[in-house]
Order: structure tokens, then sequence, then C-alpha cells
């Protein structure tokens, strides 16, 4: 790729891991232990601002603006106007006079962010997960129609979406915590955020002003623009940090949990979340049978008060370097750019 200035860099795309479908674009469905170079990746000029996977599928956004997709495609997920899966990165013809922003991938679907704010989603609608109810699937991207306002950010997790406005209001819609909601619910009414079809404002954040949504995949989180960070759906691994085993509205964390300091980002994995505070500290909490917390603990996180998140980071020690476009949490793993089952990692050459 070219960049402004008197260097020139080239981006190296590696992958390894889960590859039954294909998902690690490497043009095979052969699963790798260790990290291959992604040679299919047709246009290496361009530099990939965004990728991101879901439950078979892969998909990539360049700073062109342009949509790269791979993997499993038995929904038209890949949003190819077919349903073939595809075993290395292809190009979205769909989107060829959009400019994407940003993908999010669910486990059998795909969210697109353009440039504009509109959301376009492709994919499994099972679970009206696409917030395009007439629809049992689409194999190209659709617009969900009903975001009446710009979209700044968006969020899939298994089976249920989220989007962001610039206004800071935050949507949900998709069926998959419902099961789960009405199970803890005692008996009554549950939110209808939790059973929509189309987007639906979340009541209970109301009353703040989102930065960003995250999903895994039982739970939701919004960061507000006041560092601080609300969660609720599923705490089976204690990823909401209370006692309640499901959380039936947005509850916000103690900010003692991340020593008083504001939230600057988080992350999260389907049973996992990260945190990275004003300062630089790193906070990860939840799911940890399989190491995915990055620190000595082997069992899940004590939703208890009295328990402080050990830190796992300080602010020197986390300072990324610049082969790491962005930190993603994934199943039941964390290492460079995760997703569901596979690794992606970026690597700048200076030249």
């Amino acid at each position: 790729m070219s960049c402004e200035g008197e260097s020139r860099q080239l981006q190296l795309l590696f992958s390894w891991g889960a590859n039954s479908y294909g998902q690690l674009g490497l043009g095979s469905s052969n699963d790798e232990l260790l990290p291959q170079p992604v040679t299919h990746f047709p246009d290496n000029k361009r530099v990939i601002t965004c990728i991101t996977g879901g439950g078979g599928h892969s998909a990539a956004v360049t700073d062109a603006g342009e949509l790269y997709v791979c993997g499993q495609n038995k929904d038209g997920q890949l949003g190819l106007n077919h349903t073939d899966n595809v075993p290395h990165f292809s190009f979205c013809s769909a989107l060829r006079s959009i400019r994407v922003s940003k993908v999010s991938c669910g486990w059998d679907f795909t969210l697109i962010l353009t440039d504009n704010g509109q959301v376009l989603s492709c994919g499994s609608n099972a679970f009206s997960q696409l917030g395009i109810p007439q629809v049992k699937s689409c194999s190209v991207p659709e617009p969900v129609q009903t975001l009446h306002e710009k979209v700044t950010d968006v969020a899939a997790g298994l089976r249920h979406t989220l989007a962001l406005t610039e206004s800071g209001q935050i949507y949900q819609w998709g069926l998959g915590m419902a099961s789960h909601a009405k199970r803890f619910s005692c008996g009554n009414p549950i939110s209808p955020f939790f059973t929509a079809k189309e987007p639906c404002q979340i009541p209970g954040l109301a009353n703040i002003r989102g930065k960003k949504v995250i999903a895994g995949s039982y739970h939701s989180v919004a960061l507000t623009d006041l560092g601080e960070l609300y969660v609720w759906g599923s705490n089976k691994h204690g990823q909401l940090l209370q006692k309640e085993p499901f959380g039936l509205q947005p509850q916000k964390i103690k900010s003692h949990f991340f020593l008083e300091e504001m939230i600057q980002s988080a992350w999260s994995g389907w049973t996992h979340l990260i945190a990275q505070t004003e300062t630089g500290k790193v906070f990860t909490w939840g799911r940890s049978d399989y190491g995915q917390l990055g620190r000595k603990s082997v069992q899940d996180e004590s939703d208890r008060e009295e328990v402080l998140l050990q830190e796992y980071c300080t602010e020197k020690s986390l300072k990324p370097p610049a082969c790491i476009q962005c930190l993603t949490g994934a199943q039941q793993h964390m290492k460079s750019v995760i997703l569901q089952g596979i690794t992606f990692h970026l690597q700048p050459i200076s030249m």
C-alpha cells in the first residue's frame, strides 16, 4: 500500500485456526495450527481497516471502503448473491457504489455500516436479526429501513443486533436473547427490545449518550460518552459483574472495578469482555477456562462486588506494537484480531 509521507508500507495478513468453510481466506478448507499468509486477498495495495468474523465466515473492510468476505455462505451471509461457500476473500460487488466503514458478523449473518450512516444486513433472518422482518434470509445486503437517524456503530451478537445512532441512542433487535430473558423474568413481561424484529430503542439507556456498542453471544454492552459501561443479558460467566444470572435491563458497571477510571474502549468475545481505561490499563473478565482472559485465572470471574478485577496490563506494557490494528475478543481466545475460532494478524512492513 502507499502511505502519505516519505515512507511506504506493505500490510501482510495472516490467519490460523478453524477453517471448515474457508473462513481463513486461504483458498482451502484445511484447519491451520500456525499463522499462514493470506495470499488470495484481491487488492494487496489497500489497508485493512476493519476485520471480523462470525460462526464460519469472515469479512474485512479496506481504506477504500470496500468489503471483502469469505467462508460459510449457506444463508447468504457473504452478500454475494449466491449461497456457495467461498474459501478466499472476495469483493462484495453488490456494494460497488457504496463506501463501507464497518462490518460486524453474527453467527450466520452480517451487518454492514456505510460511510453515510446506513445499516445493511444479509444472511439468516431466522431470529429476526437482520432487522428486515419480511424476509427469511438475504443473499444481497439490504437496508434496515426503520432506522431513521444516521448510525455511527453496529455490533452483531450470536443472533441479535445493536446499533448506535448519531444522537447517542441505542437500539437492539433480534430474538437471540429472548428465550433467556423469558426464563429469568419469573413470568413477568420482558422488555420489547428482546423480541423486536426491527430496531427497538432501549428505554433504560434513553438518558445516556452512547459512544460504542458491543455484543457477545447472549449479552450486550454500551460504552457511554462519560466512559461508563452498561451491560445486560446473560451473566452465566460473570460478564455483567452482578449477582443476577440474567440482566433484564441495562445496568452500569460500578467504577471501582476499573479503579475509578473512565473507560476509553471495550471489546467482547462470546462470553468474556475486555475494557481499556483512559490511562491505558486493561481489564478482562467473564469466562476464563480456555485462558481467554490473558491471566492466571482458571475459573469464571466471580460476580461478588468486593472482588476487584485484577489489572491485566499497565499503561506502559499495554501500548500495542505497530502491527496490531485493533483488539477484539473471540469465542474462546484472544490474540491480535481474533474472530470466531480463528485468528487474523495484520503486519505492516516499512519500506
